[in-house]
């Protein structure tokens, strides 16, 4: 086998208190997918900044193409051949997609002096046509999805001519079929001979596309394996240094009465005739396909839309939701899909975010008891386990796990006794996916009523007592859990004419 297109050699980065990397090593082949996995904390995210040359390490080595490098700066990182893809695309959203894409190495006519936009719009056109795209290289790049807006950081990076492109979690903000088309746009790159390393928290996406995988935690290098080699048990003991026999922590819990009801609600172009309902103690699982209508269906409800008909009752009794404040009042919660336009404010500290919904029960006259608000915000970010140095930090410093936590702990200052979540575990890794279980199991002891919606089927047979499908905007079955399998549910989820 000819030399790794990228090495790194015992690295290791320091940061004040925090080591970041503690001699950590890793190989890249040349026209390779290589998957890097871990838990947040693990190193990943510094590693990367490590090889893009945002960081330099404290000692160890870089090997780029068999040669000893020394990356001062992301532009050096860049010179040779690297380039870096992340969740979150960083764009310049009033450029149109060519202006993005050749930034900073625009093409002048020899002439003139000028940047040659007819040469440029053309090559961007082949760039995106090679990709398989079906948009314009004159088309504003703010006015594009998140997919798209990564398939033009793709084409960027082969503008450049990009022999290394890192993908940071690029299928976390992505529907299942942009993720099918992102598949084939990365093994497309592969075919190239572009090496790709590719960082998911997502066992699907590793089992999909790499060929190798290695695992860092707490900061170190645990191994690397073929992925054909190792069994996904195998994989989560790595990541987090122990065995999950049950990743799903749900409990039995008696259930109670009756405290949600859903009957008949419809909203034109989104959902039709959605009815169900919600006990104490009961974890119900909303699912189905992606654009099935379960978002918007607990949007109504929580009052951030209007059904045009059907009723939703509380307690046996029918209420009118006119807003997410008057659900909050009569006892519903939401947690968001979107958890960083929706859920939190990323700049503000944790406890303003945790006492936001409830600041009247902290006002003192005509000012704020804040040193009872911190106390109150303290004491519920204790309570669901929140990782974090003080109540000070920003809600933008935390992992995507604890910034769920964050979220959760924000409801529970809430008197209440419906919590509606919306893909509680997406975007976040193993280990904080079995602690936002474990939270909800506590939560369905206490009574709360709690409607689960998510597309991971093992975390909807794993953590409900009883399953709503949806297709197209209808019900199109209500399962009891222990009667349900994987195939049931996708039958239900796919098939026209199921049992409702």
């Amino acid at each position: 086998m000819s030399h790794p297109i990228l090495e790194l050699r015992d690295v290791t980065k320091t940061f004040p208190g925090v080591r970041a990397l503690d001699g950590v090593r890793f190989e890249l082949q040349k026209g390779e997918i290589h998957a890097l996995m871990g838990e947040n904390g693990a190193g990943k995210s510094t590693l990367i900044k490590v090889i893009t040359g945002v960081h330099q390490p404290d000692s160890g080595e870089i090997m780029f193409d068999g040669k000893k490098v020394d990356f001062r700066s992301p532009l050096d990182s860049q010179r040779v051949g690297i380039a870096a893809i992340y969740q979150h695309v960083t764009c310049y959203p009033d450029l149109s997609v060519t202006e993005n894409i050749f930034i900073g190495h625009e093409n002048y006519d020899k002439l003139t002096r000028r940047i040659d936009w007819k040469s440029l719009h053309r090559r961007a056109g082949e760039l995106l046509e090679s990709l398989d795209a079906d948009f314009d290289p004159h088309t504003p790049m703010g006015t594009l999805s998140v997919a798209r807006q990564q398939i033009v950081e793709i084409a960027k990076a082969l503008s450049a001519n990009a022999r290394v492109v890192i993908m940071d979690e690029p299928t976390a903000p992505l529907t299942d079929r942009e993720s099918e088309d992102l598949y084939r746009i990365t093994e497309g790159l592969r075919d190239m001979g572009v090496s790709v390393i590719f960082i998911s928290h997502r066992l699907e996406d590793m089992y999909r596309l790499a060929k190798r995988v290695t695992v860092f935690r707490d900061a170190r290098y645990v191994g690397t394996w073929n992925v054909d080699a190792i069994s996904r048990d195998d994989l989560i003991t790595a990541m987090v240094g122990r065995s999950i026999t049950q990743l799903y922590p749900k409990k039995e819990v008696p259930i109670g009465e009756e405290i949600l009801r859903v009957d008949g609600i419809s909203r034109t172009g989104y959902f039709k005739d959605v009815s169900f309902s919600v006990r104490r103690g009961e974890i119900l699982a909303l699912t189905g396909l992606v654009g099935a209508g379960r978002t918007e269906v607990c949007e109504a409800i929580y009052g951030v839309t209007k059904a045009d008909s059907g009723s939703v009752s509380l307690d046996g009794r029918p209420v009118s939701i006119h807003g997410p404040d008057e659900a909050l009042a009569m006892g519903i919660g939401y947690l968001p899909e979107d958890r960083h336009r929706q859920g939190l404010i990323l700049d503000w500290g944790l406890w303003m975010n945790v006492s936001l919904p409830t600041l009247s029960k902290f006002k003192k006259h005509l000012f704020l008891d804040q040193t009872d608000e911190r106390k109150v915000a303290k004491d519920l970010l204790e309570r669901v386990e929140v990782k974090a140095p003080s109540v000070y930090t920003k809600a933008s410093a935390l992992s995507g796990g604890n910034q769920q936590k964050v979220i959760v702990a924000k409801l529970l200052n809430s008197e209440l006794k419906v919590i509606i979540l919306d893909e509680p575990t997406k975007g976040v890794d193993v280990g904080a996916k079995t602690a936002i279980f474990d939270i909800m199991t506590h939560l369905a002891m206490q009574g709360y009523g709690i409607v689960m919606v998510s597309s991971e089927m093992p975390e909807v047979l794993g953590m409900s007592d009883r399953i709503v499908v949806m297709r197209e905007g209808r019900v199109s079955a209500t399962l009891k859990t222990r009667d349900a399998t994987q195939e049931i549910i996708l039958a239900a989820a796919m098939a026209e004419g199921s049992p409702a």
